[in-house]
């Protein structure tokens, strides 16, 4: 691989040739639409690229892929994701493939497949022809669309104003001791767990069930000695109040966690299980007002197709994609009779992304249930190293198949994926929000990990610590992501809500559209674009005492800005085994994930030291080879990367030479050369601007 320094020059007669062999359009460095095209949501990845391409179809990648082999310029592939390492652009060539984004949503056909790819129409053919000459200011709309997407207030109003809320506060850490002991002996809670000034309702509760009369579910409020009820009037259908909407669910394996967990409980373990029936009375559960509006939810109805393919151009951002199918639903039943209508949702990450997780892991809300990203891919598009466009899939490139779910990128450009999607009609969804104390932390996350011991597949879980901003509280935020009915979704709700250690400031969880709870992760991680951003992750067996002590002490002392997260993992993960990405990653119990983000110019080398430490060294006796690719970030060391494969990684690097021999697609996260050395991370990405602050160099030291 040729240094950095040493990159070809693209005189007028390269450019003239690259802009005339293609349809779309070519922007050369000093045009604005470079500049607009090349800007990275990492505020510290500086490109040196000489070129932006935006290609219309797969001939027209496969012509660029051509001409960089011709001339020996390097590609990098930009397709609307976070790349917050900066391999998108790192290339001689961008090659940006935001105007491939066709979408198609289509049911099983009678023998239960889809329609290949290769029977489709081509990308920007139908209908009319492409312009050739879009509107001058193109690379800009598509940075203002890229902004437009990345504001979520939509996941909960209630959450976008609570996080705008009052300042920091001075109230001291609790006694925890002193207020478990005062809940043993009877003495009523703090009367400040009553409500807050959000008008939250923190209180003791017993579900009552919906009502047979009017279909309205009746929660019953205790204070002291004073109950009042609540009536939850928002189910405005004529459905039977016992209506199951998730009846399609009923022939999938439902099996709990059964993965190579050594999870250690704490001396004050709460649940065995999550057993049955309805919320048990004088659980401690924070109530809040339903919502008023819940986006015209179809929530009695059962789907007629258990999945459906959807089709996507490699432009197309997940929330995009999101977007286009819950706009297109397909026919169900309506219980009460009748027809109706499903929205379908493809397993995407928790956290918006571009096209490019399908090929790199992808773990969110269904992962649980349906498994990753890559696991939902049943066909792909893509162009390879020699030009060549193929469609791969488990019976064409069978060998390829294996390896692009979880290393694609370097192995070709992906055009057009297919993936199954599943009826999603509404989930039972939203935070837990408490502020950060580390003496209470612990004993709440240690809460956490008990409750969801032996959670359903049906149940997605995670507990966030996240810093600051300036002048506001740190808050640890458990948030859950039932796919199922209200009702068994509350039951869920009242184990997780019941610890006692410390007021709860917010509970918005209630049934909400699976396109707004996708907006979630993201609207409490709070990320901009322009900051600089550092990724550390890893996959962890168990989470015992110490490690949550630890942690809690660590996180203590992060800078503003930062964010640590442990997700459930397991369910439908494990049971997927021909991918690249090996059992034993499948078979853990957390992913879990250091998050920061801190403004330029800002000289703190706790940014990124924190981060390493807790992965590297706190998290150690419980890790287990490295993350999952799609969390592989910026300045990783190349062992990391190589751990994420595993037992898998020596096929990987066979079937590298077999299709990328001379390491065409090296902007990408092959930590090898062409032969076959090891890269390290200042040689494989793109470098950090001078202004940036904080230095990487940090790293080096450690």
């Amino acid at each position: 691989m040729s240094p950095l320094t040493e990159r070809p020059i693209l005189t007028k007669e390269l450019l003239d040739e690259l802009k005339s062999s293609i349809r779309g359009q070519v922007y050369e460095k000093g045009n604005p639409n470079f500049a607009e095209y090349t800007v990275m949501f990492n505020g510290n990845v500086e490109t040196l690229g000489q070129v932006v391409v935006c290609p219309l179809d797969a001939a027209d990648v496969s012509k660029i892929i051509l001409f960089c082999r011709s001339h020996s310029f390097s590609p990098s592939v930009k397709a609307g994701g976070f790349g917050t390492a900066g391999w998108a652009v790192g290339g001689d060539v961008i090659i940006d493939l935001s105007r491939i984004s066709d979408a198609d949503i289509e049911t099983p056909n009678e023998e239960n497949k889809f329609t290949s790819i290769r029977d489709m129409a081509p990308s920007n053919s139908k209908g009319k022809k492409p312009e050739n000459t879009p509107a001058t200011n193109a690379g800009k709309r598509r940075r203002e669309d890229d902004e437009q997407l990345r504001t979520y207030h939509a996941a909960s109003g209630t959450v976008a104003s609570f996080l705008q809320g009052p300042s920091r506060s001075d109230m001291p850490p609790p006694n925890l001791r002193r207020r478990l002991n005062e809940n043993a002996e009877g003495t009523p809670p703090d009367a400040s767990a009553g409500s807050d000034t959000r008008g939250v309702v923190i209180q003791t509760v017993s579900a009552l069930g919906p009502s047979p009369d009017t279909g309205t579910s009746t929660v019953a409020v205790r204070r002291g000695n004073t109950e009042s009820t609540f009536v939850d009037s928002t189910d405005s259908s004529n459905a039977p109040f016992n209506a199951d909407p998730f009846g399609y669910l009923e022939g999938h394996n439902r099996s709990s966690y059964s993965g190579r967990s050594t999870m250690q409980s704490t001396s004050r373990t709460l649940y065995g299980s999550w057993g049955s029936g309805l919320i048990s009375a004088g659980s401690s559960v924070a109530v809040t007002a339903t919502p008023s509006v819940l986006h015209s939810i179809p929530s009695q109805i059962q789907a007629i197709h258990p999945h459906a393919y959807v089709t996507f151009g490699a432009g197309m951002r997940q929330k995009e994609i999101d977007t286009f199918t819950a706009n297109n639903p397909l026919r169900a039943r309506s219980i009460s009779g009748g027809q109706d209508t499903v929205p379908y949702h493809v397993p995407f990450a928790a956290h918006p992304a571009g096209s490019s997780i399908m090929l790199l892991g992808g773990f969110g809300f269904l992962g649980r249930l349906y498994g990753l990203s890559i696991d939902n891919l049943v066909e792909v598009e893509m162009v390879l190293a020699d030009g060549r466009i193929v469609i791969v899939n488990e019976e064409e490139y069978a060998d390829l198949w294996w390896a692009l779910r979880g290393a694609g990128p370097a192995f070709g450009i992906a055009t057009r994926y297919k993936a199954k999607a599943y009826p999603i009609p509404v989930v039972f969804a939203g935070n837990l929000i408490y502020r950060f104390h580390k003496d209470t932390a612990a004993s709440l996350i240690k809460h956490f990990r008990d409750c969801i011991k032996n959670a359903p597949r049906e149940l997605y879980a995670n507990v966030l610590l996240t810093a600051g901003p300036a002048g506001k509280d740190s808050l640890v935020v458990i948030q859950m992501c039932y796919v199922g009915s209200r009702e068994k979704g509350q039951e869920y709700l009242a184990v997780l809500a019941s610890w006692d250690g410390e007021k709860c400031l917010l509970n918005e969880v209630n049934e909400k559209s699976f396109l707004h709870q996708q907006d979630s992760v993201a609207q409490i991680l709070r990320g901009k674009a322009g900051r600089q951003w550092f990724i550390r992750s890893t996959l962890i067996t168990s989470l015992p005492d110490d490690i949550i002590a630890q942690t809690v002490l660590k996180f203590d002392d992060t800078p503003i800005g930062c964010t640590w997260l442990f997700e459930l993992a397991g369910g439908a993960i494990s049971d997927f085994e021909n991918t690249c990405i090996p059992k034993s990653q499948r078979e853990t119990l957390f992913t879990v994930a250091a998050l920061h983000q801190w403004d330029m110019g800002i000289n703190d080398p706790r940014c990124i030291t924190t981060a390493e430490d807790w992965i590297a060294e706190t998290l150690k006796p419980v890790r287990t080879g490295g993350p999952f690719p799609s969390f592989l970030g910026r300045h990783e060391a190349p062992s990391r990367t190589i751990s994420s494969f595993g037992s898998n990684w020596d096929r990987l690097k066979e079937l590298k030479n077999i299709y990328d021999p001379t390491n065409l697609f090296r902007n990408s996260l092959w930590p090898l050369d062409a032969k076959g050395n090891i890269v390290e991370a200042s040689t494989h990405e793109p470098p950090t601007p001078l202004a940036a602050g904080t230095s990487f160099g940090v790293l080096s030291k450690k």
